[in-house]
């Protein structure tokens, strides 16, 4: 019982954070409409929460988001979930340390997807959150989990937390969904900032050993750190 309890608790807390998450797609313009999606992993358990699919971002509640298995099979849920739902559960079944996955149609980062390029590593911001270049998976329709496959692919053993899938969109993960959101509020913008330095000249590129010393100190250094300082 006190199990069935604990996991209700953690569906319950991951319906507000799923829920709340989306007004951050909105407010950093990064969906059009109802596209775009946020879906969290339930920790110890094969389940994950998910946008419902076509529903308004004004009338997104944590109660009317869908609770999944990690087959894309609604567990608990009256709505139907996002189109996406088997390319996230895809990636959650192949990529355990991932928590959260989000997937938008961002202009600037769509736009590199629509060209099928990746975005090269022109500043230290990207090296900082992506390790380097922002890479660009497969053409995959919509629907089952090729997506999800392109994904998983694309970004085993690549630091990027973010793939732009050919012709289609971004996707990012991360340890939990908010990091997952963090990636593509910060995918937009790398992509934004590259797009205008090609319309203005041509970028450079900071050498490989730039992007692993920035990536490093970002990783492990920036931020303030959990331990306290002693008190003097």
């Amino acid at each position: 019982m006190s199990e069935q309890l604990s996991r209700n608790d953690t569906v319950a807390r991951l319906r507000e954070t799923v829920a709340a998450l989306h007004a951050e797609l909105v407010r950093y313009n990064l969906v059009a409409w109802t596209s775009g999606n946020v879906s969290a992993r339930v920790p110890g358990h094969d389940l994950m929460v998910i946008k419902p699919s076509g529903i308004s971002y004004d009338d997104l509640r944590p109660d009317n988001m869908v609770v999944c298995d990690l087959d894309g099979v609604v567990v608990e849920g009256d709505l139907s979930p996002s189109s996406d739902t088997e390319a996230h559960a895809y990636v959650y079944r192949a990529m355990p340390d991932v928590g959260g996955v989000v997937h938008t149609h961002s202009g600037y980062a769509t736009a590199w997807a629509a060209c099928g390029e990746p975005i090269p590593c022109y500043l230290t911001a990207q090296a900082d959150e992506f390790g380097g270049e922002i890479p660009v998976g497969p053409f995959a329709l919509i629907g089952g989990d090729d997506i999800g496959k392109g994904i998983v692919a694309t970004l085993s053993g690549h630091r990027s937390p973010a793939v732009l899938m050919r012709n289609h969109g971004v996707f990012t993960v991360g340890p939990n969904a908010k990091a997952a959101v963090k990636a593509a509020v910060m995918c937009e913008d790398v992509a934004r900032t590259a797009h205008l330095a090609r319309a203005l000249g041509q970028p450079l590129p900071i050498a490989a050993e730039g992007v692993d010393s920035l990536y490093a100190r970002y990783q492990n250094v920036y931020g303030q750190s959990t331990v306290p300082s002693p008190r003097r």
